[in-house]
């Protein structure tokens, strides 16, 4: 029976393993997990491969800068028969003729109320708020890896508190029989000795189904099954000092906060855009055709010409101006949503931080009530055994301890998890941040590989 109790001791014991020593040989460590996570996790590459889709929005709006070349060509069957009513002589084709046309013309915009500068400004705002998007994802996917590895500890750590706690109750079983049958005890300690049994039973398969569904999530998040997971620890060493700071900090690097910012940019750029189409277009045309046997008279024909358009508009039925009144509306809604991510991104560092305060204090308390609960357990059953206390309060003082050491698993778990969740609402979850060993994905090297192609259909990756 002593040696159950040191076992259960040991498996409640394994989270706070990091914060005394390195972690097992060979084990899977919240460090490989989050790398893992960050490489292959499919929710996060599909959003850089939308960071990539709206990288193109920039050379597509550099177009508007670039001539436009056409060229068309033409054949064809034509026959003939004319006529002639002075002279009574037909003139018809004979053979037909087979008229051949070829021409290029060059289109060049060189100015258009600056709408191509604005669309190319705006595409680039677009650009960095979709890397900030991005940076919002990877801090997800970040914190929902380092919970469920958290909580696969947990949750396997409370399942083997579980077990342990079964195995104890049904030796207190055999031991409260065999009292009854030499007298020492009721039928009523039996029964409470079974009913706690019976419950022990049920809490232990409560906790196994809790781990399957955990592992479920870790698979889905990380991508593998959890084996030999190392116990985790708290990422304090990346935070600022105290919570103004925090604050202060997350209202310059919250992901949230600087994507609001690149809105306003974008929607003001809108603005500009439209007002924009309230002013003169100017265009120049140059082409050249080359006819051939256009006619029974004419051979060939070679035709060249430049000309130069300006188009002024008057009034375009005042959709126009209903449309930079609708994008000076968006502008102020951005505004104000930019306001609303602050104040929210504020709340947020606050109550993380909030959290991660309280976990620390829960974590000591918790170890504190483990240590009474076993001496109170051990104090119990000694003065069971001289007749000064009933098999159910022995019973009690057991799932007593059971309960201090699944408190005391999950306020481990909250104090690791709340010093990540800090880290995410600062905006500083980063691979860069945490160190990890992987390669940082970097999104400007594709925009610079597509942002001045004149051509082809081929992706930077061979696609």
């Amino acid at each position: 029976m002593h040696g159950v109790k040191l076992f259960t001791g040991a498996a409640v014991s394994v989270l706070l393993l990091a914060m005394a020593g390195s972690a097992p040989a060979l084990a899977d460590t919240i460090e490989a997990a989050l790398v893992r996570a960050y490489q292959n996790n499919p929710q996060l590459n599909a959003q850089r491969a939308q960071v990539r889709s709206t990288d193109e929005n920039v050379p597509q709006a550099l177009s508007g800068y670039r001539p436009k070349v056409n060229m068309s060509l033409g054949t064809g069957y034509q026959y003939q028969d004319i006529q002639q009513t002075q002279k009574g002589l037909p003139i018809h084709s004979d053979p037909p003729l087979q008229p051949n046309s070829a021409s290029l013309t060059i289109n060049q915009t060189l100015y258009n109320g600056n709408q191509t500068a604005n669309r190319t400004r705006a595409a680039e705002s677009q650009v960095s708020g979709s890397r900030e998007a991005l940076r919002v994802l990877e801090q997800t996917v970040l914190l929902q890896a380092a919970t469920s590895y958290m909580d696969y500890l947990r949750d396997s750590a409370t399942l083997e508190v579980q077990r342990s706690n079964v195995r104890v109750l049904e030796q207190t079983l055999k031991q409260t029989r065999d009292r009854f049958n030499v007298g020492e005890v009721t039928r009523t300690d039996v029964a409470q000795s079974e009913a706690q049994l019976a419950a022990g039973r049920t809490q232990a398969l409560t906790a196994e189904s809790n781990l399957t569904t955990t592992r479920a999530n870790f698979r889905r998040i990380i991508g593998n099954e959890p084996t030999n997971l190392a116990p985790g620890s708290p990422v304090d060493r990346f935070l600022p000092n105290t919570i103004a700071s925090a604050v202060n900090l997350s209202l310059v690097e919250n992901p949230n906060v600087t994507a609001s910012m690149y809105g306003i940019d974008v929607n003001y750029l809108q603005v500009k855009i439209n007002e924009g189409a309230l002013l003169p277009t100017v265009t120049v045309q140059a082409g050249v055709t080359q006819a051939y046997q256009q006619s029974l008279t004419v051979f060939r024909t070679t035709t060249a010409s430049a000309i130069a358009t300006a188009s002024v508009p008057i009034f375009q039925g005042g959709a126009e101006y209903a449309l930079i009144r609708q994008s000076k509306e968006n502008l102020a809604q951005q505004r104000l949503n930019l306001e609303t991510t602050r104040d929210q991104t504020r709340a947020n560092v606050v109550q993380a931080w909030g959290q991660l305060e309280a976990g620390k204090a829960q974590v000591k308390s918790a170890q504190a009530q483990v240590t009474a609960s076993e001496i109170a357990l051990n104090g119990v059953r000694e003065e069971a055994k001289a007749g000064q206390r009933t098999t159910l309060d022995v019973l009690n003082a057991q799932q007593a301890l059971v309960n201090a050491r699944v408190a005391l698993v999950t306020a481990q778990h909250d104090r690791v998890v709340a010093s990540y969740s800090v880290l995410n609402a600062v905006g500083r979850l980063a691979p860069q941040v945490l160190g990890l060993n992987t390669t940082v994905y970097d999104p400007s090297v594709h925009y610079q590989q597509v942002r001045d192609s004149w051509a082809g259909v081929r992706t930077p990756d061979g696609r």
